[in-house]
């Protein structure tokens, strides 16, 4: 038995285990990894600083380096977020329908948890908490396994999480990590079909498409996110650059980020004259088509074919010149990755067609991408934002994690 073999029959076992611990010793395996996250934060930012420094000679791109970063404030953060899991309601045990055949037999159907969950994601050690917290209500075992550039940081609060656990009369167990971050344990993970239920990548598209076509156990797709705003020819131009600069450069390394604008051919020049000044302010990168450089010039660059499918997670931006609503739904039809998607306008039957045709998990009116998250849509922490239409789709919270089985009552019933 392989190293991780025996990490996985561990994790079953404490999964049976958590599964009927109930609400309150659930909420206080939380609570125990919240203090024990804020009392030895120096242990934890230790590691970091080496995964940083590491991270700096190898010359990691600066939109990533900032995903690695752990400093005291992301940490509090990071423990809030631990609270406020503690703090929602348990979905294990909700009955979600009860009903009485004609036989007498009373049928009903009873949430429970997934089982082991596997979670490959990379270089974001708050990841390691967030899952873990959110596997935890839920029921279910995690074994974590994420990148090499944050392996010291995770190694630390793996252990603060474990010990917490233990402290509390749950199994350590029911969170681990995966010590070894070669492709081949990578490999291994997503093919432990005797003890892993489901796989969550979280992480960039190629890690996800490459997990998708290589697993065995099941997968649910998570975060690729080519996300796309549309200025529309009656769009209120001002709210659209502020927004744009909002979806697209708040934060750009994260998934719910614009990656392409389009713009209706009628109101470009004037929606540029509004939107690059902003931009500038973060000397973003302009990837135009033909008709979007001939209008913006010397501040931006001829896009390529493979500039319409791209996930930049930098301060670069797909530039894109649509001649009306119908040509933009067709266009992020075919090259979004079914995320989150936007349009500005004023028209209330084009925003209901674009709400109804654009294939995404959310789809916005009048407001930035960057709302697709599962605090900001009140389900508390998330798992990811799932991309794929089964089972769960957008922001994955606690429900979300959960699977049903029937619950039957009879007296005495037989089949005839």
């Amino acid at each position: 038995m392989t190293v991780l073999e025996r990490q996985g029959q561990a994790a079953k076992s404490a999964g049976r285990t958590l599964a009927i611990a109930g609400t309150a010793k659930k909420n206080a395996a939380l609570e125990a990894i919240a203090r024990a996250l804020i009392e030895k934060q120096d242990l934890w930012l230790a590691a970091n600083a080496e995964d940083v420094a590491a991270a700096k000679e190898a010359g990691i791109r600066p939109a990533m380096l900032d995903r690695l970063t752990l400093t005291p404030e992301r940490i509090a953060d990071i423990v809030a977020g631990v609270r406020q899991v503690a703090a929602l309601p348990d979905p294990i045990g909700v009955v979600t329908k009860m009903e009485t055949r004609p036989n007498g037999l009373i049928i009903g159907r009873r949430r429970v948890p997934l089982g082991v969950i596997a979670i490959i994601f990379e270089a974001r050690p708050n990841v390691t908490v967030d899952a873990a917290a959110l596997c935890l209500k839920s029921g279910n075992a995690c074994i974590l396994r994420g990148g090499k550039e944050a392996i010291r940081s995770n190694r630390a609060v793996a252990e603060l999480m474990r010990g917490a656990l233990e402290s509390v009369g749950l199994s350590a167990d029911c969170v681990s990590l995966v010590q070894d971050t070669s492709h081949e344990t990578a490999d291994e993970l997503m093919n432990l079909t005797a003890y892993v239920d489901v796989l969550i990548p979280r992480g960039g598209a190629n890690l996800i498409r490459s997990i998708a076509k290589n697993a065995s156990v099941p997968v649910i797709r998570t975060g690729e996110g080519v996300c796309h705003v549309y200025i529309d020819s009656e769009a209120d131009l001002d709210m659209g650059a502020k927004i744009l600069y909002n979806a697209k450069c708040s934060r750009p390394s994260v998934c719910n980020a614009a990656e392409c604008v389009l713009v209706a051919q009628d109101v470009a020049a004037e929606f540029f004259k509004k939107a690059l000044p902003l931009l500038k302010e973060k000397n973003v990168e302009l990837r135009c088509d033909e008709a979007a450089l001939s209008l913006i010039g010397g501040d931006a660059v001829a896009a390529a074919e493979a500039d319409w499918d791209a996930e930049y997670d930098d301060y670069i931006l797909a530039v894109h010149i649509v001649k009306d609503a119908a040509e933009a739904i067709d266009f992020i039809n075919t090259h979004g990755t079914g995320h989150s998607e936007s349009i500005i306008t004023k028209n209330y039957f084009t925003a209901q067609h674009f709400l109804d045709a654009v294939d995404a998990a959310a789809v916005y009116v009048n407001a930035s991408t960057r709302f697709t998250d599962g605090g900001e849509f009140g389900l508390g922490a998330e798992i990811g934002i799932s991309t794929q239409k089964m089972h769960a789709r957008g922001p994955m919270g606690l429900e979300e994690m959960t699977s049903c089985k029937y619950v039957i009552y009879g007296e005495g019933q037989v089949r005839e």
